[in-house]
């Protein structure tokens, strides 16, 4: 390894690669990790690049996978910008100390985004910060939607996760000359990231990789495979086109994407509709990953932080004004969220008896997010002998009616709270105190495993970040709940009410964001 404060240069076990000093961190873009995913390779698994010759100049993010543009609502608080090229495995790194004696622990970030949107570019995913408090980060690009999740008779599964492990793998191979410990490796993600983290440490092929993770709004999960099979169906369908992998590579990039986007106007984490998603392959995922979890032995020793932010529904509602349409919509929604969350009306009278004074519209989006995302990260923490942490982000945005909203904690996580992406959901004036408070907490789990506060046991101590009116000493709050899966979290600190059937552990399709 040659390093001096204009060009760090690394030599990996794939090659040398250039990057760039910023502000006294080494950073290194676009680094590939797996060939290119298209012509004969597009729709099947990654394929290994051979060691290059030469340096890899690494000064620029890499090529972002194909995916379509947020709509005109969304794209007012979330940002997703867009690099053109083929090369789109590739990863990014923050390192503070480029020499393979550093030996410094490592975060690798996987993106949000439904697992249709998102990538490594995104500036609120800056990496500085954890690289300038002594942590290598890694950020990673993985194939989305169809390209990364379609699901076809001729090609395996899962694609996309299949080039999350490419990922996790190279860096296991190559962070040490980087400056990273490869045997203290975290995974941290959001939303789709949480969900492909918890398959990720599920996964077979990844055993003994991963020394903790953290879940940010997500829990393991597998989808139906009836249900993405009809995304694939319809899309087929709108193209005149067999729905096999051989005739939608044949298909134009951008009618591709159109056309997914156009199919997929109905998916929503609150209420359903067609998505992709993490499928049971026998493979990468040979069971419901929060099975093997919970039940099946799978990720022993590694250690887990996993939370949620209060008003996870917001970013979903807000944007295209369903907040109102569900206030006015009262009983039926009611009886759809009974539907979706399978339970009796006895728990969303429950849910109004504790907050009397609470919107239709919220109760129904606190309902559905217990469902989803609270009980089973409270079901995973109870089941794991491992260390577990539990947070929850309550700050909310100074932005009109997105309250603690999902993806709110990002910027704080990160540090990145100047970025004008971060801003897009926070507004002005974001506590920098609260950021100080997130981002140490990370850091010190990466270091030590240990975040600064109480482990999961029986009393279920939550970390609450951010809450204006805080429940407890230090931020703490104690949920009461027992270790039973007839519990819905309720706001995740506030009483316990029992559904009329118990919850499956085995769930599929909770949240897609």
């Amino acid at each position: 390894m040659t390093a001096d404060q204009t060009d760090p240069v690394v030599r990996s076990p794939y090659g040398a690669v250039r990057g760039r000093y910023e502000r006294g961190v080494a950073v290194f873009r676009g680094i590939p990790y797996a060939a290119p995913p298209f012509g004969p390779r597009r729709f099947r698994p990654p394929v290994p690049l051979p060691p290059w010759d030469g340096v890899h100049d690494a000064g620029a993010f890499g090529p972002t996978p194909p995916k379509p543009p947020y709509s005109e609502a969304f794209a007012h608080y979330l940002s997703d910008p867009v690099v053109p090229g083929d090369d789109c495995l590739n990863l990014n790194i923050w390192t503070p100390e480029p020499d393979p004696g550093a030996r410094l622990p490592v975060l690798v970030w996987l993106h949000g985004g439904a697992l249709t949107r998102g990538s490594s570019a995104v500036p609120v995913y800056d990496g500085h910060a954890f690289a300038r408090d002594g942590v290598v980060c890694v950020s990673i690009n993985y194939r989305l939607g169809v390209e990364g999740y379609g699901l076809f008779p001729d090609t395996p599964p899962n694609p996309g996760l299949r080039d999350q492990i490419a990922a996790l793998t190279w860096v296991h191979e190559a962070i040490e000359a980087f400056g990273g410990d490869p045997g203290r490796i975290t995974l941290f993600g959001q939303s789709a990231g949480a969900i492909s983290i918890g398959a990720l440490i599920a996964a077979p092929q990844t055993q003994g990789l991963v020394r903790r993770a953290v879940l940010q709004s997500g829990p393991p999960e597998a989808s139906e495979r009836a249900k993405v099979r009809r995304m694939v169906r319809r899309m087929a369908t709108r193209l005149k086109i067999p729905a096999t992998a051989e005739a939608f590579a044949a298909v134009d990039r951008d009618l591709l994407l159109h056309t997914q986007a156009e199919v997929g106007k109905l998916s929503s984490p609150v209420v359903g509709g067609p998505a992709f998603g993490i499928v049971i392959d026998g493979d990468t995922v040979p069971r419901d990953p929060l099975e093997a979890l919970t039940e099946g032995g799978a990720a022993a020793g590694v250690e887990l932080m996993m939370g949620w932010t209060r008003d996870e529904y917001r970013l979903w509602l807000v944007p295209g004004g369903l907040m109102d349409r569900v206030d006015r919509l009262g009983a039926v929604a009611f009886a759809a969220a009974m539907a979706r969350c399978h339970c009796g009306s006895e728990v969303p009278r429950g849910y109004r008896a504790l907050h009397p004074e609470a919107r239709t519209a919220d109760i129904v989006g606190q309902l559905v997010t217990d469902h989803l995302l609270r009980i089973p990260l409270h079901h995973l923490a109870d089941a794991r002998t491992e260390p577990s942490y539990v947070y929850e982000f309550a700050w909310p945005s100074n932005l009109p009616d997105l309250g603690s909203c999902h993806a709110l904690e990002l910027g704080f996580v990160f540090d990145t709270g100047e970025a004008p992406e971060s801003r897009k959901l926070a507004g002005e004036g974001a506590p920098q105190d609260l950021a100080d408070a997130m981002h140490a907490a990370w850091v010190r789990f990466a270091r030590d495993g240990d975040p600064g506060w109480e482990r999961w046991d029986a009393a279920h101590p939550v970390r609450v970040f951010g809450d204006r009116a805080p429940d407890a000493e230090n931020g703490v709050a104690y949920t009461g709940y027992g270790p039973r899966d007839r519990e819905l979290a309720l706001w995740a600190t506030d009483a316990a009410v029992t559904l009329e059937e118990p919850v499956p552990t085995g769930r599929r399709s909770r949240w897609r964001g």
